[in-house]
């Protein structure tokens, strides 16, 4: 007989189908108008279907309901949302971007990082009560990088598209996709010192010669008082953190983005491999990474960031993808999104955001350390380290942007679940380790809903700034995009050019200067069409009005385009060569 089968698996699917059918009959009303992107409503709803509201979605009830699951599949949860979402974003910069940029990624992950972890130490310490300068820094570690997923919204955003210049918005993602895995360095530093220490803050007892805290039960990682002084704590981070999870991790990264990318080629030369399979590659090789990474304990983090650059090191596999109209990594992109975030609004937890009697925390101080850390954590640093970029970073209102724009979100989370397995567990310790792993959780989770809610609410009311201060939207690099159906809406910072093209300025995503096959050579620099246009008219009436020319066709469907900005890599001949040429693809 049939019968109501409530099983985990059946709601859990069946709230993330409905999640998406219906954000997407008016994503472009969310997107292009509102601009709330993917992760706040999906949060929204994972805390209103979570265990704390309707129950619908509880991951202590999965699988056989252990204790401390929740930690387990958080951290799964969380590294295959990042890695997957870190190759994507790596293949879509420019091609050899890590190199070209390399004096400003320098900068991004080595003083800016360090500042950003300083002083947000330093706001977790004034506002944290029982926790010391070393579990502040173990604190901050976890909230230091920029996250990856929220970073490329605001980077390649419809509002990134109409106001924030290409230079600036590739930095900014290029940033997100190494500095996450760039963490590491600073949690270990932090977690090195702390077990390290000497002499050893408390005294413990030792059975059979052997400290009752190297090994905890049921792992084969030491986590507790070693002592050897700061000496034996900087070896060990040299050796284990910089050989084995930095550098160890980069080298295989390149090597199997490198592997990767010449199996293409000759593969596309024997025409080996079908459209579905070519596109798939990126999310292929995010799989491989974190299976293979995590096997042997390195950084699968980094190790996807830097496969996705060697990808597409020519930039042919980006031109490829464009030949084939890809939008399958798109919209691996935005599943990964809302199943992400609606799973970290489900987990969040609230009881140890108040917790005066045990941690000390209260929600009026998380209130005033997520101000503090809006404040002080980034703004500061960049604005310290901007005039050494001047190639990406123009002005103090660039700074004062990129410096605001450095979300903390699900990267938060996975470093909040890293940092579980290399210290003690609660009550097996001494009060350094214990009140640091009490207060860890409440701390960055309450940052990371602080900065959803903040930034994500920050774009849609910085538009309604620059609207009432009547700021023109960027109009350089304009490209001609072939439309694929009537019924695509029109793109941000967009008009619309014939029946087949809409004039789009200001893309982020687009085809290399190298991939020759699309481009051809116009006599006219100018373009074709009013660069002036409404960007308040609605798409549905952008559709109408490209129907009523649909019996007119213009002459012209090509725009002039302007290469990027690298001046130190072009000569002045290969500019005036590269301004002539015009760029068709699809959206």
């Amino acid at each position: 007989m049939p019968t109501l089968n409530l099983s985990d698996l059946n709601v859990v699917t069946a709230v993330l189908g409905a999640f998406t059918l219906l954000y997407g009959i008016i994503s472009v009303k969310i997107k292009q108008t509102w601009y709330l992107g993917e992760a706040l409503p999906a949060m929204v709803l994972g805390i209103i279907l979570g265990p704390v509201a309707a129950r619908f979605i509880d991951a202590s009830r999965w699988g056989l309901a252990e204790e401390a699951q929740v930690s387990e599949i958080t951290l799964g949860v969380t590294r295959i949302v990042i890695c997957l979402q870190l190759v994507i974003a790596a293949y879509q910069l420019p091609q050899k971007y890590f190199w070209i940029r390399k004096k400003e990624m320098l900068i991004c992950l080595i003083p800016l990082m360090t500042l950003m972890w300083l002083l947000t130490t330093a706001c977790c310490l004034a506002t944290i009560p029982k926790i010391t300068f070393l579990a502040g820094l173990a604190i901050a570690a976890a909230c230091t990088c920029t996250d990856p997923v929220l970073s490329q919204a605001v980077a390649k955003g419809p509002f990134s598209d109409k106001y924030v210049s290409r230079p600036l918005r590739e930095i900014i993602s290029a940033e997100a996709c190494l500095n996450d895995g760039f963490g590491f360095p600073f949690l270990m530093l932090a977690v090195y010192l702390l077990r390290h220490a000497e002499p050893i803050p408390e005294p413990l007892d030792a059975v059979g010669g052997a400290h009752r805290l190297m090994i905890r039960s049921g792992s084969e990682h030491e986590v507790g008082r070693l002592g050897g002084g700061t000496s034996e704590a900087m070896k060990q981070w040299f050796l284990e953190t910089w050989l084995y999870y930095v550098i160890l991790s980069a080298v295989y990264g390149v090597a199997v983005g490198t592997v990767a990318r010449l199996a293409i080629k000759f593969s596309l030369k024997k025409r080996w491999i079908d459209s579905e399979s070519y596109v798939l590659f990126p999310t292929a090789i995010g799989l491989f990474i974190v299976g293979t990474a995590g096997a042997v304990g390195t950084n699968d983090l980094l190790a996807c960031a830097f496969s996705g650059g060697a990808l597409n090191w020519d930039g042919e596999f980006m031109d490829e993808l464009e030949r084939r109209h890809d939008e399958v990594n798109s919209c691996i992109d935005v599943l990964l999104n809302f199943g992400g975030f609606m799973y970290l609004g489900a987990i969040i937890p609230w009881r140890e955001f108040h917790d005066p009697d045990g941690t000390g925390i209260t929600i009026w101080r998380l209130f005033l350390l997520g101000i503090m850390v809006f404040a002080f954590r980034r703004i500061p640093a960049v604005f310290i380290c901007y005039k050494t970029m001047p190639n990406v970073i123009q002005n103090w209102r660039e700074a004062l942007f990129m410096g605001y724009f450095g979300p903390i979100g699900i990267g938060a989370v996975f470093y909040v679940e890293h940092t579980r397995h290399v210290v003690p567990k609660p009550g097996e310790s001494d009060s350094e380790f214990d009140n640091m792993i009490r207060a860890l959780p409440g701390t960055i989770y309450f940052l990371v809903v602080f900065s959803i809610v903040g930034h994500g609410l920050s774009i849609p009311l910085l538009d309604a700034i620059y609207k009432r201060m009547g700021v023109q939207p960027i109009q350089d690099d304009a490209i001609a995009i072939r439309r694929k159906s009537i019924h695509v809406p029109n793109p941000a910072n967009a008009s619309v050019g014939d029946e087949d093209t809409f004039i789009a300025y200001n893309r982020f995503r687009r085809p290399s200067m190298s991939g020759a096959s699309r481009m051809s050579f116009s006599t006219s620099q100018n373009l074709p069409f009013s660069s002036s246009f409404d960007m308040t008219q609605d798409p549905e009436a952008q559709a109408q009005a490209h129907t009523r020319r649909h019996s007119r066709r213009v002459s012209h469907s090509r725009a002039a385009v302007r290469p990027p900005n690298y001046p130190e890599e072009d000569t002045e001949a290969e500019k005036k060569r590269l301004q002539r040429r015009t760029i068709r693809y699809g959206v």
